[in-house]
């Protein structure tokens, strides 16, 4: 016969068993959600470098579209164009800086900066470049030093904050590139 204190012992016991299976069973799930958090993060680590080269991608193509405008651009607007350079890096000082393209002739040097959608961030950071130039690439010191910024992507917000700061704003119209500056700008000069 069973005493109260032996069903006592038997319903702990079960219990102790249904604690550690309980226990086990809650480890094995959260390795197995470990894996798949891991296998997760491995995923949009991969998914984030795609999307960054396919950035960096149509940059280019936006470069590659701009580039052979500006020479056509720029001595409509009276700015003779010797040469065009892409993606030019300066270092000096504990500085640097990478200039898109740099648009130059014997006294004029143009920086351009490209983007697929041009942002009144891109614009500010451009305009810092700009007060920059002469001091990481010293062999432009005597030239006049105007900038401009372009996009295959330029909203009004930016076109015009880029105006306000004298800088050339070209932008994509339908199958060429053109300067949206009126003919009464003046660019500003670093």
């Amino acid at each position: 016969m069973s005493t109260a204190k032996d069903e006592i012992w038997e319903i702990l016991n079960r219990l102790a068993i249904s604690s550690e299976d309980t226990d086990r069973k809650i480890k094995e799930m959260g390795a197995r959600l470990s894996a798949s958090s891991e296998a997760t993060d491995r995923k949009i680590k991969e998914v984030t470098a795609a999307i960054g080269r396919l950035g960096n991608r149509l940059g280019e193509f936006v470069e590659e579209m701009v580039r052979p405008a500006v020479v056509r651009l720029f001595q409509n607007r009276g700015i003779a164009v010797h040469q065009v350079f892409q993606r030019v890096y300066a270092e000096r000082d504990g500085d640097a800086m990478e200039i898109d393209l740099l648009v130059v002739n014997s006294s004029d040097a143009i920086l351009i900066e490209v983007k697929s959608e041009l942002k009144v961030d891109d614009i500010k950071e451009h305009i810092s470049r700009l007060s920059r130039f002469k001091k990481l690439c010293p062999q432009y010191a005597g030239f006049k030093v105007m900038g401009a910024v372009a996009g295959m992507v330029v909203p009004d917000d930016a076109a015009r904050f880029a105006y306000r700061q004298g800088l050339f704003v070209l932008a994509q119209s339908g199958e060429s590139v053109t300067i949206r500056n009126d003919a009464n700008f003046q660019p500003g000069v670093w």
